[in-house]
């Protein structure tokens, strides 16, 4: 169905709940240009999240410089809005450069017209009253803020370090240096640094982006052949937050540029925050003289994370969603789903998203169904031999260690380990594992599974041996 001039929002979408556009451009051609946007979403996030959040996406119409477009539910506008906007918007404009913002309409169900969309969804090109420093990095993302971020013993310090840093008007240690693995929190911390410093100051110039972004505004001032406005520009900020420094190891002129900007900032007393997957003393190809002074500041690990913080995060979500999730469901979500919170909130919000569109209770079935993909990834078809295997060859030991009675620390540790494995990785009841243990009783591996938990938040060797046996299992 074609859109008709003059045509308006609501008869459109009552119609079909969909159209072809309108000004600016044919209608076969806005509808080329949004099933292009399609294919490059899909590509570039995959099947699954591309079939949960954008597939059930409706092109309204093209008006101005304005795309509409309409969502089955409220919660999967917010979503939307907050994750893929500003993406959609960005792709857009590359096929069609007159389109400036995408607006997000609720599509009632019944196919009953929504009111004309109101301007508060609109994502922006180039927002009006932007703060300053955001035309330089990426926008601080309103939900990562220290009020949203659940705490437990594996993050605590990194937390209470990142706090310093957002209430002090001078560098408490110039940089902070954030690292850990992929969806432990490193970001969030950072959005929430750069939220309440704004808070307390708004006039201070607070810069958030990745080392890729860095990387690539740089080569964009070498193509100029004018680097001055680029070194100007961040040599300015109050402060500045880079992300996933891992990104620019082994590439010499932007870590020849970094170098410069870190100095600068540092010698004019501005505060600098860096996250990466590696400590700075494990980041391979990064020069030795940037190594030497991301070690000037502190350096604050995040462990992997716990089933009581797991649980705590999920809780925290369930809350803010405003569904009622089950406690039973929470539970099993976080004993199921142990990689990172990114893959557990996102496990989360697809069950949310579920009951939202079929108004059905959430239950333990319902997530079983929805997640097989993600259940089945994260169980992997792993043995309880295929980790007393794993855990025998890391450490050196022999099979036999793993069901002998021995007692020292370098066989009962491992072992320890291998138990913690086989509860997280494997879907077998703890009496069971036990029994694969030598006929041991389930209160020794549950004893087993707390206190390697709780060692991780201690323990960097160990949380990394965890963590490295973890991969080898999973790959």
């Amino acid at each position: 169905m074609a859109l008709r001039t003059g045509q308006s929002l609501a008869s459109s979408v009552a119609g079909r709940g969909t159209a072809e556009g309108r000004m600016g451009a044919a209608p076969g051609e806005v509808q080329q240009q949004w099933q292009q946007v399609r294919t490059l979403l899909r590509a570039e996030i995959g099947d699954t999240a591309f079939g949960t959040w954008l597939k059930p996406l409706d092109l309204v119409e093209l008006a101005g410089d304005r795309v509409v477009l309409a969502v089955p539910t409220q919660f999967m506008r917010d979503w939307i809005v907050a994750n893929y906007a500003d993406r959609i918007r960005a792709l857009w404009t590359r096929l069609n450069p007159s389109v400036r913002s995408i607006t997000l309409a609720v599509r009632p169900p019944g196919g009953e017209p929504p009111a004309p969309p109101a301007p508060a969804p609109v994502v922006p090109l180039e927002p009006a009253n932007e703060p300053a420093g955001e035309e330089l990095g990426a926008r601080l993302d309103p939900r990562l803020t220290f009020e949203t971020f659940v705490i437990g013993k594996p993050n605590e310090f990194a937390v209470a370090a990142a706090e310093k840093v957002a209430m002090s008007n001078t560098p408490p240690f110039n940089p902070l240096f954030l690292y850990g693995g992929v969806g432990l929190g490193k970001t969030h911390l950072m959005h929430a640094i750069g939220w309440r410093v704004r808070q307390r100051d708004p006039s201070r110039r607070v810069v958030y982006l990745t080392a890729e972004k860095f990387m690539y505004q740089f080569i964009l001032a070498l193509r100029s052949k004018d680097t001055i406005p680029f070194k100007e520009l961040f040599r300015s900020v109050d402060l500045l937050m880079v992300d996933d420094l891992q990104f620019i190891t082994g590439k010499d002129s932007t870590q020849e540029e970094f170098f410069h900007t870190f100095n600068a900032l540092v010698e004019r007393g501005r505060q600098i925050v860096i996250s990466a997957d590696r400590s700075p003393s494990d980041l391979d190809g990064l020069e030795e003289r940037i190594r030497s002074r991301l070690s000037w500041g502190l350096v604050a690990d995040i462990h992997p994370t716990t089933y009581e913080l797991r649980l705590g995060i999920l809780q925290t979500k369930a809350e803010a969603c405003g569904v009622d999730v089950p406690l039973r469901v929470l539970e099993f979500l976080a004993s199921r789903i142990t990689s990172n919170v990114r893959e557990l909130e996102g496990a989360l919000n697809r069950i949310v998203l579920q009951a939202s569109l079929t108004r059905q209770p959430v239950s333990i079935e319902m997530a079983q169904e929805i997640l097989k993909d993600v259940l089945r990834a994260a169980d992997r078809r792993i043995t309880i031999e295929e980790i007393q295997k794993a855990v025998v060859e890391y450490y050196g030991l022999r099979m036999a260690d793993m069901t002998s009675a021995r007692r020292q620390r370098q066989v009962a540790r491992p072992r320890q380990v291998a138990m913690y494995l086989a509860k997280i990785l494997t879907p077998r009841s703890l009496p069971e594992i036990g029994r694969r243990f030598g006929g041991r009783d389930h209160t020794t591996v549950m004893h087993a599974v707390r206190q390697i938990e709780r060692l991780q938040a201690e323990d960097r060797q160990l949380a990394e041996d965890v963590e490295a046996l973890k991969r080898r299992l999973q790959a």
